[in-house]
């Protein structure tokens, strides 16, 4: 029998309180999923998921019993989460699917936790653990397929990839992430026969799985998958032929900088250097405004690495400055930013107009002046843009 390691999440308070709860006078709970996996792999754990028999409405009695914080997160679908001694637990009733669609499902709730699993995406993620004991439950072969570093679907994966079709992208992260070795040739196989089925999701639900991805340590070689099985032809037909190249240069940079991952400058990579195309892709994936307005600045001056980076950072500002020298650049240009804000012109239009200029367009094209020789000279202070003025005006005047 296998049983969960020792690990800081299982003596939290919050945890205990919630567990004693839900357990008491015939009550059951596990700990599902992530949680599990990540124990059994070593890894840190964040996220602490519980399923129980109970339904919502004696989760809730018995949480707010026991003076624990409720809030109805997911009632429809069976989900609460609960706020004890500071930590956020999602406890989700038993359930078992209904009906199915491939971008939503029906569910009634279960009583029994093999009927639970067996709804899951890969074996991996359904397992199963007592909170006092350790004790793990293993119905699908998870444990051997985590020893091995197999990402599978439970049971058929047809069926399982028609019960939701996000699943498809889900299967390359989870294999990015947990695989090791060749892909699970039966799994493999359907996501790529299914992969037409993509245009069905809705785009946000396609952009959080694709950022997820794209922020994994290292995601060559599962990106470079994806593109040969032909996910990116249905999901981002704007691939740039050269994506591998730009982005086995971003990585190196990244690591020669010591600048963490980041999804949005990883997707600027698979791109090509062209702003109109950046911002096709972000309204389709319906990304937020800043997140458009920064995709679009990386794909519009990925060949302005020539310029100084503050100038650069100037004009587009400093992440996107920043992300611009890590795709196409030398991280050593980084530096001219480090602990810098852009600075701000100081100098107004009406201090022209002190110095006797009229107000008007001339004074419009000395500021434009002024400002273009201050950029270039790497922001001098008030001293010098004062002498800078003078030499325009001295021009005017002449």
């Amino acid at each position: 029998m296998t049983r969960l390691p020792g690990a800081p999440w299982r003596e939290r308070p919050g945890l205990r309180r919630v567990v004693a709860a839900l357990a008491a006078d015939g009550g059951a709970v596990k700990v599902v999923g992530g949680a599990v996996r990540d124990t059994l792999l070593g890894l840190d754990v964040t996220d602490v998921d519980l399923a129980t028999p109970l339904v919502p409405e004696e989760v809730t009695r018995r949480l707010e019993a026991a003076g624990i914080k409720v809030i109805p997160t997911g009632i429809a679908h069976g989900t609460v989460t609960a706020i004890a001694s500071g930590d956020h637990h999602e406890i989700t009733t038993l359930r078992r699917d209904v009906a199915t669609d491939g971008r939503r499902a029906t569910v009634a709730f279960a009583e029994e936790w093999r009927d639970d699993a067996a709804r899951r995406d890969f074996t991996i993620n359904a397992l199963y653990a007592d909170p006092d004991t350790g004790e793990v439950d293993d119905w699908f072969g998870g444990l051997a397929d985590l020893a091995v570093g197999r990402v599978a679907f439970i049971g058929d994966p047809a069926t399982r990839i028609a019960e939701d079709h996000l699943r498809i992208l889900r299967f390359y992260r989870f294999a990015a992430r947990f695989g090791r070795g060749d892909l699970d040739p039966e799994s493999h196989a359907a996501v790529v026969a299914a992969r037409q089925s993509l245009k069905s999701l809705s785009r946000e639900r396609i952009a959080d799985e694709l950022t997820k991805l794209l922020a994994l340590p290292d995601p060559r070689a599962i990106v470079a998958q994806m593109h040969g099985d032909g996910i990116f032809a249905v999901l981002l037909p704007e691939l740039d032929t050269g994506f591998a190249a730009t982005l086995d240069r971003l990585l190196a940079n990244e690591a020669a900088a010591g600048i963490a991952p980041a999804p949005l400058r990883r997707l600027a990579a698979l791109l090509p250097a062209d702003a109109a195309i950046a911002e096709q892709v972000a309204s389709r994936l319906r990304l937020s405004t800043r997140q458009r307005k920064h995709l679009a600045a990386l794909g519009g001056h990925r060949h302005d690495v020539v310029r100084p980076a503050r100038q650069l950072a100037h004009a587009i500002g400093i992440d996107a400055a920043r992300d611009v020298h890590l795709l196409a650049g030398d991280p050593a240009a980084l530096a001219a930013l480090a602990d810098w804000q852009v600075p701000a012109l100081p100098l107004k239009g009406g201090d022209i107009v002190a110095r006797g200029i009229a107000a008007g367009p001339e004074v419009a094209r000395i500021l434009k002046a002024v400002e273009a020789a201050w950029v270039a000279e790497d922001f001098p202070g008030p001293a010098r843009v004062v002498e800078l003025v003078d030499q325009k005006i001295g021009r005017v005047s002449d």
